[in-house]
């Protein structure tokens, strides 16, 4: 993965986790800003990772399906695959609506799905498949780290007044 695809994963996922948190900064209006920093951070960190993820959990997927690797390296992502995603991230703020969220990861899945397809000589269907099974098993572990560290930092505030 080249830097530049790097940096657009964690800007992606920066706005992530600004959209996850700030609604937790808001309710809480007593957590010390160095708290809430890190946080950002922290989710930052987790949710590029989970977008990094994406691809390679697709192409795991494929590779199940075939029952022998597909010819190639992998799925990976570029700067042009990549780009759909930060703006997809930064226009669908989570705040926006979970609507216009999911109908732009729906779009960045189908920008995914075309080069899945043709590396592994998949129908375009069963590719999708895979990367619509493949962002939902991320999307709902990343959101069990979130609630887990919501509700551990809630403990955490309450017990110290």
């Amino acid at each position: 993965m080249t830097p530049s695809v790097v940096a657009l994963l964690m800007l992606a996922g920066l706005s992530e986790a600004l959209g996850r948190v700030t609604p937790v900064a808001v309710r809480r209006p007593g957590v010390p800003r160095s708290r809430m920093v890190r946080l950002v951070l922290a989710g930052a960190v987790v949710e590029g990772a989970v977008f990094a993820l994406w691809p390679l959990t697709a192409w795991t997927l494929a590779e199940l399906l075939l029952g022998s690797p597909p010819p190639g390296d992998g799925l990976e992502w570029t700067p042009g695959l990549v780009t759909p995603l930060v703006l997809s991230a930064v226009l669908a703020f989570p705040l926006l609506g979970s609507l216009l969220h999911l109908l732009l990861f729906v779009g960045v899945g189908a920008g995914l799905t075309g080069p899945l397809s043709a590396a592994t000589g998949l129908g375009w269907w069963t590719a999708a498949g895979c990367v619509s099974v493949a962002g939902v098993v991320l999307g709902v572990a990343v959101e069990g780290v979130r609630r887990l560290v919501v509700r551990m930092s809630a403990t955490d505030t309450a017990e110290a007044p």
